[in-house]
């Protein structure tokens, strides 16, 4: 007999459970492992006898080598309630199921897992995603390893600590986790939405929906196409409607010319009327218009703001940055009037008005303007973002590069 320190699922998963005395007991068919530790603790086991299959405490069993095979003995096959919440199957819910790796930000597949026996108990440690878990599982492994060794050549093995994963639930599992998904809402929201579009349809759905409000908003923009009209069309209006509330007009406006009419139609009716409203402006516009691609918010300040006045209301509003790349500056009829820097408001002094140190040459696009103009303005004068205004020079928007940028990918991709 060997003590084993350590071994992967798919080594002991369909063995024989013997007694002390080697009487086979049934066969090991799932372990069951407490997730509310940072490091899940195996403390049960399911093992299958003849047509009865039952749950038991894995506390009484050991797991040694002989004659170099693994072997699972128990002192006591004891029955015992385990809560669902809280509780991972591994072989149900996560041995060929799709987890998240942390690290690479990427939906992966485990084909095995590595566990630790230590001296308070058995532990999970790593998955493994590479080919070796794969070709272990077939019993190839070994033969291939032996093949392979005289050439100078190894099987690839692909193994991530399960402190950097995150098990996926799906809408039809039972795996139910008071901290679901706890890990992905660290994620940026790019890297969020690379993940939620690996995934299919009803995942996609079940995964975005335990976000909070907040993330699910920022997600939402940086899903593509497809997602997006699929995350709408499954959640329910009043939630849908609330998550668009959160986000900037532009991007509503862009979100809804992709899903079904009809659905936009109610999403619309369901928001509150002002957020509707300028919603329903820049939908208007057509396509290829600077007014398509603008966004409502801004900042402005009026011509006799002072530049401490100017400062206090920035810290009141928490703008993103994105909405201060400059700061306008416009007169009683919202006509506007000047640019200042956020170096020149910085190094002002406090009682100065904002119409004495503003650069009245404003670089400015009309609303009806082709949205080719755009890219020739801002190459030409090195702008991050370029103010938008009616015919009355009232202003009405901001065009920020990345709103640019990506209009210019939409057309290329039309084109390809």
């Amino acid at each position: 007999m060997a003590n084993v320190t350590s071994f992967y699922l798919s080594r002991v998963i369909g063995n024989k459970v013997y007694s002390e005395d080697k009487k086979v007991l049934g066969k090991l068919q799932d372990l069951i492992v407490d997730a509310k530790n940072i490091r899940p603790k195996v403390i049960a086991a399911k093992v299958k006898s003849g047509k009865n299959v039952q749950i038991v405490d894995f506390s009484f069993f050991i797991i040694y080598k002989e004659k170099g095979q693994y072997v699972i003995e128990t002192r006591n096959l004891k029955p015992i309630d385990v809560q669902k919440e809280d509780t991972i199957m591994l072989v149900k819910h996560i041995l060929d199921k799709q987890i998240v790796d942390m690290n690479g930000r990427k939906v992966v597949r485990v084909n095995d897992i590595r566990l630790a026996i230590l001296s308070t108990g058995v532990y999970i440690i790593a998955v493994d995603i590479g080919l070796e878990g794969l070709l272990r599982r077939l019993g190839l492994a070994k033969p291939l390893k032996k093949v392979l060794k005289p050439l100078g050549k190894s099987i690839p093995s692909r193994l991530i600590l399960w402190d950097d994963v995150e098990p996926l639930a799906s809408p039809h599992s039972d795996l139910k986790l008071s901290t679901t998904y706890s890990k992905l809402s660290t994620l940026h929201p790019s890297d969020l939405a690379d993940i939620i579009e690996e995934l299919d349809k009803k995942t996609q759905a079940y995964v975005f929906s335990t976000l909070d409000e907040e993330k699910a908003a920022d997600v939402l923009e940086e899903l593509d196409v497809e997602a997006q009209r699929n995350v709408l069309e499954s959640l329910p209006v009043e939630k849908a409607a609330d998550l668009l509330e959160k986000m900037p007009a532009d991007e509503v406006a862009d979100i809804l010319d992709e899903i079904k009419e009809e659905r936009a139609e109610e999403l619309l009716n369901e928001m509150e009327k002002e957020a509707s409203e300028k919603v329903k402006e820049l939908m208007d516009y057509p396509e290829n218009t600077v007014g398509s691609i603008m966004t409502t918010d801004f900042i402005a300040f009026t011509t006799h703001f002072t530049v401490e006045q100017t400062i206090q209301e920035l810290r009141r509003l928490k703008p993103d940055p994105d909405e201060i790349y400059y700061l306008y500056v416009i007169d009683n009829e919202e006509r506007l009037c000047g640019v200042v820097s956020l170096r020149d408001l910085v190094i002002s002094e406090p009682q100065t008005p904002l119409y004495e140190i503003m650069s009245r040459n404003v670089v400015y696009v009309k609303d009806m303007d082709n949205v080719n103009s755009l890219v020739e303005i801002i190459s030409k004068y090195s702008l991050l973002a370029v103010p938008v205004v009616d015919d009355d020079k009232r202003l009405i928007g901001v065009v920020i590069i990345n709103d640019i940028v990506y209009e210019l990918l939409k057309v290329r991709k039309k084109l390809v």
